[in-house]
């Protein structure tokens, strides 16, 4: 049983990690309620996000669903990279290398995403 279970555990994170569309339409959800409760305006909230989440050294994943969401409330590049500016003293250099190596790697993998949703819907025309 435990076998299974810690398959299961490393199957579940392989999928996030590699940005498994359900897990992330869960987490978007999941942000929304976080949102709603916080009683923050959405650009504070995403900004807040932004910090935590360079504090924290995330994952790539964690990177690519914040963006998202950031995006669809209209959070400007220049707004996350000034938000990185002002905590870099706090979180040194290291994480702010960090965060910005996940960012990268979460546009990067957004775009390969675009790119193969792109060629599946031209291969069903």
């Amino acid at each position: 049983m435990a076998n299974k279970k810690k398959r299961v555990s490393k199957e579940t994170l392989r999928a996030i990690s590699e940005g498994d569309f359900e897990f992330l339409d869960k987490m978007e959800k999941m942000l929304e309620v976080s949102f709603e409760e916080s009683g923050l305006d959405p650009e504070t909230f995403m900004l807040v996000r932004i910090a935590a989440l360079a504090a924290m050294d995330a994952s790539t994943a964690s990177w690519l669903i914040n963006l998202k969401v950031g995006k669809d409330l209209g959070i400007e590049p220049d707004q996350a990279i000034g938000t990185l500016v002002a905590i870099a003293p706090v979180i040194g250099t290291a994480r702010l290398m960090s965060a910005a190596g996940g960012i990268v790697k979460a546009l990067s993998f957004a775009e390969k995403m675009r790119e193969e949703k792109y060629h599946r819907q031209m291969a069903h025309h």
